[in-house]
């Protein structure tokens, strides 16, 4: 589902005082809305055609760091401009914040007006154009987890971030009662996102203190990555406006449970779903079995746009439901990819790989480019993993480390076919630099286990 708002309703609310202010946002590398707030009538009158913005918003890291290294910009290119367009079909309401709207836009060249190969919202579009070369539509959907702390965001950053108490002191884990406790700032954001056009399923407790899940009902590829992002930078404002704080870091506490964020996906060919096949094993048609081949051979290569930061990976741990091996299985939450709905037209693989931290366009267009390469490879699935996939010995691991993903990113053929060397290196470099500054860091770790023992 796209935005809410016609163009020509804009102008009706704006003529009637109910909406001064636009926010006109693009999706950085790290999946946050950047942007400027234009007053309505100057949007209307010729912001609405295109904006401009500094190129560096796709070449910092979540600090906003200008790391060196980047062929697309830099101090010596002197940080230039793209051109900022505003795609008028996801313009929507602002429910949570009073009279305002909200557009997203894409990317251009400043000079030439070429889409910008390396925003995650063009990476995107260009899989779903390539599988629609093939007759496809793809129907994704994504899940949010993350955690709600007692305080808010600017008490926490002053205090370091030392005194992280969760909103809730229980395991809830579906559990009515203890969810009850943050109803004053689910239920605002359930109600505000569908105001904003985002059709939200439900949210439950998740399986750890404070722990949460928003649910999001499917849509094609694009619509889902941003309902997905704009469902994120929600939460984190409502949580603010309710002296609270969220957090969709993937590991927080060593002790603690994981957030992740699993990507459902089916493909659909003219109102049908491909996916299915009633005659054959679990109703999986050939087409979602060559595409589930290409998924899971393919992993490895596109681990980091499921996983981008350092703290990614300490969130793949044995017996927390985040998985450790590329297989899939039946219904089993201990395999990197879980067959959904089995026998139904609402059949669909589920990856369970990615974390909260992810990047839903980058992650979505990966899956894609592995999906179609399966299929074009007519690959053989092989048949499920059973058990425990955990204790199996005998099947691939996710990338370990973020230094392991940025190796087999770097070296993945496939993934340089589908998206370009410029692309892929652009986010090598993205990795890299973050590994960089990890590697600087002494840790209170480091500190206290050798301080006196070294």
């Amino acid at each position: 589902m796209p935005g809410n708002l016609t163009f020509d309703a804009l102008k009706d609310l704006a003529a009637k005082g109910e909406v001064d202010t636009v926010l006109v946002a693009l999706v950085d590398m790290q999946g946050r809305l950047m942007g400027k707030r234009f007053h309505v009538s100057n949007f209307l009158d010729h912001s609405f055609v295109e904006t401009h913005c500094c190129n560096y918003l796709l070449a910092t890291d979540l600090v906003m760091s200008t790391p060196d290294g980047y062929k697309s910009t830099s101090w010596e290119a002197g940080y230039g401009d793209y051109t900022l367009k505003p795609d008028l079909s996801t313009l929507r309401r602002v429910p949570w914040l009073e009279g305002t709207v909200l557009v997203i836009g894409d990317l251009e060249d400043h000079h030439t007006h070429a889409p910008v190969p390396h925003a995650p919202r063009q990476m995107l579009k260009t899989q779903i154009d390539r599988l629609s070369t093939l007759g496809y539509e793809a129907m994704m959907a994504t899940e949010l987890e993350f955690f709600l702390f007692e305080k808010d965001y600017r008490t926490l950053q002053k205090e370091g971030y030392r005194e992280l108490v969760p909103l809730s002191g229980h395991n809830e884990d579906y559990n009515l009662f203890q969810t009850t406790k943050e109803e004053s700032i689910m239920r605002p954001l359930r109600n505000h996102l569908v105001g904003a056009g985002i059709p939200i399923e439900n949210t439950k407790g998740e399986a750890e203190l404070g722990q949460q899940e928003l649910n999001i009902r499917y849509a094609g590829a694009m619509d889902c990555a941003d309902n997905h992002t704009i469902a994120k930078h929600a939460t984190k404002e409502i949580a603010w406006m309710n002296g609270r704080s969220a957090s969709f870091l993937p590991k927080w506490a060593a002790d603690k449970v994981g957030s992740s964020s699993h990507v459902h996906m089916s493909l659909w060919k003219g109102g049908e779903a491909a996916f299915l096949d009633q005659d054959a094993d679990y109703g999986m048609s050939e087409t979602m079995g060559q595409f589930t081949a290409g998924l899971i051979k393919y992993a490895r290569d596109y681990t980091f746009f499921l996983a981008p930061y350092v703290n990614s990976y300490k969130r793949f741990a044995k017996g927390t439901f985040a998985p450790t091996k590329t297989v899939w299985s039946v219904d089993n939450r201990t395999a990197a990819f879980r067959l959904c709905g089995e026998g139904t037209k609402g059949i669909r693989m589920e990856c369970r790989i990615g974390g909260s931290d992810l990047n839903p366009y980058l992650a979505q267009a990966a899956m894609l480019a592995a999906g179609m390469k399966g299929i074009e490879e007519g690959l053989e699935l092989a048949g499920p993993t059973k058990g425990d996939v955990y204790e199996n010995a005998d099947v691939p691991e996710i990338p370990a480390t973020l230094r392991e993903a940025t190796e087999t990113l770097n070296s993945s053929a496939m993934l340089r076919a589908a998206f370009g060397d410029f692309v892929i290196d652009h986010y090598v470099r993205n990795a890299t630099w973050e590994q960089e500054e990890y590697d600087r860091v002494v840790t209170d770790w480091e500190i206290s286990r050798g301080f006196e023992r070294a």
